[in-house]
């Protein structure tokens, strides 16, 4: 297997940049090699099909993509003190990355929605994580008595819809709300 030259590599981004620029406008129904190509400025949808066989393999890539981009910026973000500033901090990151990285966010949550990608567990363990860490705060004494896999769910939940409404919505006030409302939940 040959090694892919960087004009390749520069071709593959330039796709999967507009991919999720078409995916984040369009939604996922209405996203095709042509919209994509007419997004990136290319003369034809077979600079795409040279890279990706099919839109389920682009579309997996872009997954990936923003996922390992999303965990990498809210991860560099946590390792606080308590676990009340780390689920802080972890709200705080969601909401900083949807900021930078709107179109991406969307995305991929119409990916996950209407595409038949696998998360490689992503979502379990993020809940899992979630939970965990809901968990210590518990056992710390930071947290109140509560089932943490149920409030993980209404933490994620909550995020998600910050994510899909937040073309509307002011990110200032959502992180502002999120917070208080998490922190209200689990304070003891």
């Amino acid at each position: 297997m040959r090694a892919k030259s960087v004009t390749e590599q520069a071709r593959r981004a330039q796709i999967v940049a507009a991919a999720i620029a078409t995916l984040a406008e369009l939604d996922y129904a209405e996203t095709s090699f042509k919209a994509i190509a007419a997004r990136a400025g290319l003369s034809s949808t077979g600079l795409i099909s040279y890279h990706f066989k099919n839109k389920q393999e682009l579309v997996d890539v872009v997954f990936a993509d923003i996922l390992e981009r999303f965990q990498g910026f809210v991860s560099t973000r946590m390792n606080q003190a308590s676990a009340r500033e780390e689920l802080r901090a972890f709200l705080v990151a969601n909401i900083a990355f949807l900021r930078e990285h709107r179109a991406d966010m969307v995305a991929f949550l119409r990916i996950r929605a209407h595409a038949a990608v696998t998360d490689g567990g992503i979502a379990d363990s993020d809940h899992a994580g979630l939970a965990g860490l809901l968990r210590q705060g518990q056992d710390a004494g930071e947290f109140r008595v509560f089932d943490p896999d149920v409030m993980a769910v209404f933490v994620l939940a909550l995020r998600n819809s910050v994510v899909q409404r937040s073309g509307s919505l002011d990110l200032d006030v959502c992180e502002r709300e999120l917070v208080a409302a998490v922190d209200l939940a689990t304070r003891g």
